[in-house]
Parts: C-alpha cells; structure tokens; sequence
C-alpha cells in the first residue's frame, strides 16, 4: 500500500497568488491553501512591471506557514503564466520584469516579422501570433540589458533559482517562449541566432518530476524546513490540464481565469496551414503531451470592467449578485461583440471600448452594467464555443464534452451558455485544478502515486466531482 504524503504548491495567477499544501495518495486528493496574496502590477513610468519581488515574499511567508502546518512536505512545485522572464547576472536581478500587457512588445513584433514571418516562425515553435509571446519580448528589450545579462529565467523558474540556486528552463514554460524546436524539444539554436539573442543566457532544460535541487541552506532555515523543489508543469495551463477529469478522448478543454485557454490534448503538434491560419498554438505538456489550443481573452475583460466600476463607486462590486442581475438580461438584448480584439488587451475603460467596438460595427451598444456583464459572458461563450469547435475539427477529435476549470468554473451563467452555444454539455471543475495538477505531479515524482497522466486525472476525477451543464434551447 502505498502511504498518503504531503506536498507545497506555489501557484501564481497573473491577478492572485496562493501557497496550498497538498496531501496525495492512491485515494487520496486533498488541498489546504495555506497563503493567499494579491498580484498587483506596478507602472512605473510608462512601463508596467511584475513585483516580481514582493510575489518572493510572499511566496516564502506562504511556504513557512506550509512548513508550520505540514513540517513532512516532501517537495515543493512552483508554476505561474508564460511568456514573461527575469535577466540576471552573476545570480543577481537586471531590472524588473516586463508585465506581457506592457506595450513595448509592439515594437518587438516589428523586429521579429522584418525578417522572420509568423508562418516561419509557427513551422519551427508551432506558437500563435500572441505579440508578446517571448521571443517579441527579447526583441523589444533593452539591448544593454540582453547583452549584460548572462542568464535569462521565466518566472517560476526565477523563483525556483531563488529557492535552490539552481538555474533551469522547465519544458512546459520553455515551450511558450518561442524558442523552443517541436522536433526534438531542444532550444532552437539557429533561430535563436537569426533573432541576435544570445545563446548563453538560455539555461539547461528540466521536464516536470524531476527535481531542480534542494532549498538554499539560508532559505531552508528562513522557511523552518528543508524539501527539494520539483518541476512542475510550470506554465499554469500545463498543470490545469493534468488535473482535467477527461475521462474520453472527445473533450475539450477551458482553463478559464484571466485568460481562457481553450483547446485538446494530441500526442504531436499540429504544424497544418489550418492551423496556422485559425491562429492555434500547441504547447508543451505534462509526460510529452501537446495542448492544441487559442488564447481567447478570458475573464479579463469583465474583471477589468468591474474595476473600472468599483473606481467609480469607491467599494467593492459583489460579482455574483451583478451575474445574477446579467442573467435576467435577454441573450438576444445585447450584442456579441469580438473579444479578441486587440483594443481589449491593455488595461483601461473597457466598456467605452465595448461601445467604440459596437459603433463601428453599427450595432446597439450595451445601456447598463447588467447589460454591459451580459454582453461580455455571450461574446466569450461565443468565443469559447468557436474555439472549442476549432481545436476539435484541428485535432481530429468530435469533441462531446467540454471541461471547464479555474475561476471561469465558478461562473454559472458562463458555464450554461458556453454549453448553450457550444451544443454539448459542460462539466465545470475543479476551481483549482492548476493547484491540483502542481500537486499532483509532484506526489507522483515523490512516490505517493504512481501511473499515468490518465490514472493522476482518475485521482482528480474521483476526488473532485464537475457540476454538468447541458446545452438548452
């Protein structure tokens, strides 16, 4: 029989982070969060950065109180969003790292197309045009900066350098940047020639259960513990996706928070023109797998829509009441509008851009917040549905189910018209499905589970039931 141990999962959002104990074994799934702090960007100047410092502290705090509930944690497992990274020189921070909203990488898309077009580009990493993805961002950086620094390490990996003084690029995050070569799943050398970054500053690559090193002595004593760090799926999408209860090929799935990550899980990258044309990326994933899929705009748009309100009033907006005032609105009373457009992606007055978008393509504008909230759950149902239609027919999978996790999982009205919209049954959860994949991976690394992708996504199937919504007329 093999006996229940506990593990520390750091899980960075890219609004909230958390530091969640798990306790896994054969039959066992449970999670205790231990630490939540908010991630709030700074802008400094003109430029938006991460306190990519402040998330550390928070990070350590959280995993002292992990040690303080759990002094057996086995391991520990960090991962966060992609795309983003931290230079440094002889171990030590060059600057803060750019926010991917920052809208610098517009002068990086520039550099990159004069001489290498997407459609070369997606032959070689199989990426989405995304204008921040990496490689625009090494384009867009400050040249001084690049050419000093002698290591560059996406943000979990920073963090997981701090934590151990181990420098090394976990696959699935590697994956994001752009850099990477599909054949062999090596750092593309010659590209990264072609595009004047230089080689050196790419670290060794780590896959998700091995272990990057043991904990600094002086943080060891810090967190009143020693355990090693393990890779995990690092991007937060890669762990999501471990924690899915796909129980059949013919799913979908929607890692919904800020971001809606729609897609299928194939066992090659799908390198077609129609891929490329409908602008899918395919992604590394936990045990080799690829996640097939499209950056839809997620949640975002509505969060930054309830900001902007709650500026206005001066306190807090209650979501679930404002969803419930949404769904007494008629579908059919506001429009549609593309959510994907590029003038949602910065920060700023979202429903003024909702209605210039609602202008131009002569359509009524929404005349409430409850209309305003409907319009945006209809256009990313919509969104979502198109995208989930799309990965299928790419991948070659007749997709009859759609899975729902993260944050998203929790929004009824969502789930119900992404069905709606979409024609197939929804099963959303769990909420916390990154946590659980970060969790679970590691468990298996320490000996607490053993098996396949399918037997760990069994465990999460068993342990965390998805509420079912079926399409309605």
């Amino acid at each position: 029989m093999i006996p229940a141990g506990s593990v520390a999962a750091v899980d960075l959002g890219a609004t909230s982070g958390r530091v969640i104990v798990g306790r896994v074994g054969p039959d066992t799934l449970e999670t205790t969060t231990v630490a939540r702090f908010a991630n709030d960007p700074i802008r400094l100047g003109d430029d938006l950065h991460w306190n990519v410092l402040g998330l550390y502290s928070a990070a350590l705090a959280g995993l002292r109180e992990a040690f303080r509930a759990e002094p057996a944690i086995a391991s520990i497992g960090i991962d966060s969003w992609a795309v983003d990274y931290g230079l440094l020189r002889a171990g030590r921070l060059l600057g803060t790292p750019f926010h991917y909203r920052d809208e610098r990488t517009a002068r990086g898309v520039a550099a990159v197309h004069a001489h290498l077009p997407h459609a070369e580009l997606f032959a070689r990493n199989g990426l989405q045009f995304l204008p921040f993805n990496t490689l625009y961002q090494f384009a867009a950086e400050d040249p001084f900066l690049v050419n000093a620094g002698d290591t560059a390490l996406m943000i979990p990996d920073l963090l997981g350098f701090w934590l151990t003084g181990s420098a090394r690029a976990e696959l699935t995050n590697a994956s994001t940047t752009g850099l990477l070569r599909w054949l062999d799943h090596a750092w593309d050398d010659s590209l990264i020639e072609r595009l004047g970054v230089p080689r050196d500053i790419l670290p060794p690559l780590i896959a998700p259960g091995e272990v990057l090193g043991a904990l600094r002595p002086e943080v060891a004593a810090s967190l009143g513990g020693q355990a090693p760090v393990v890779a995990v799926g690092s991007h937060d999408t890669a762990s999501a996706v471990v924690a899915i209860p796909m129980q059949a090929d013919a799913a979908a799935y929607i890692s919904c928070g800020t971001w809606g990550l729609v897609g299928v899980e194939v066992e090659r990258p799908v390198l077609t023109p129609d891929a490329l044309a409908a602008n899918f990326t395919n992604e590394g994933g936990v045990d080799g797998r690829v996640r097939l899929l499209h950056n839809v705009m997620g949640l975002w748009v509505l969060s930054e829509t309830v900001r902007g309100w709650e500026r206005q009033e001066g306190h807090a907006i209650d979501l679930p009441t404002l969803l419930d005032s949404a769904a007494e609105v008629p579908a059919s009373a506001v429009p549609v509008f593309d959510i994907n457009d590029a003038r949602f992606l910065p920060p700023g007055d979202m429903p003024a851009r909702i209605d210039a978008w609602c202008s131009e393509h002569g359509v009524r504008a929404p005349q409430s917040r409850a209309e305003y909230t409907r319009s945006i759950v209809e256009s990313l149902a919509q969104a979502f549905a198109e995208a989930t239609a799309t990965a299928g027919r790419l991948g070659g999978i007749d997709v009859r189910t759609i899975h729902i996790v993260g944050g998203g999982a929790l929004n009824a009205l969502l789930c119900q018209r992404t069905a709606d919209r979409a024609g197939v049954p929804v099963l959303a959860g769990p909420v916390e499905a990154t946590a659980l994949g970060n969790v679970l991976v590691q468990a298996r690394a320490a000996g607490f589970l053993s098996g396949s992708l399918e037997s760990l996504r069994d465990l999460a199937a068993r342990t965390h039931a998805p509420r079912r919504f079926d399409p309605q007329a």
